[in-house]
């Protein structure tokens, strides 16, 4: 027979397996989904709007990357931010391209040109990412002078205004 004592006794010890058991599950939620490290590699990504270059003067350096800012379509500038992961040293001598495939339609693929700004060297390139829906961004990288190529996919939920 239970006593009271021994009921809440296994009521609490249910409840905390239950809290060991499912908190991997919450920190896995809420890992960012613009971070990723592969084969040592940290690499950022960053989803701006374009109007956000769009205001800059014309003689202003993120005026004139990739061309200059498009008038039309393209909507978004992705930016990859590159970096050692043991040392924390930027990757500065890399080379890539992106990708935005909106789910259930084809997708967009580009060069992510080096950008320097402030003594500081990112990728990016203007993609069109209309709608507010979910996106697979993909990036694959290159380093010169080493080996193969590193590929990182992110999933971006995307809203405009």
């Amino acid at each position: 027979m239970c006593t009271p004592d021994i009921k809440v006794f296994w009521r609490a010890v249910l409840v905390l397996t239950g809290v060991v058991i499912l908190n991997p599950v919450v920190i896995a939620a809420n890992v960012p989904e613009n971070f990723r490290v592969v084969d040592g590699m940290a690499i950022y990504l960053g989803v701006m709007p374009a109007q956000i270059v769009r205001g800059h003067p014309r003689t202003h350096p993120e005026a004139r990357m990739h061309g200059g800012v498009p008038i039309a379509g393209y909507r978004d500038h992705i930016v990859v931010a590159l970096f050692d992961n043991t040392t924390g040293q930027r990757i500065q001598d890399a080379q890539g391209t992106g990708s935005v495939m909106e789910i259930g339609r084809g997708s967009e693929q580009k060069r992510l040109e080096p950008m320097r700004i402030a003594d500081s060297v990112t990728y990016s390139n203007y993609f069109d990412i209309p709608g507010n829906n979910i996106y697979h961004i993909k990036v694959q990288i290159r380093r010169l002078g080493v080996p193969g190529s590193v590929e990182a996919q992110f999933t971006h939920r995307h809203f405009n205004d």
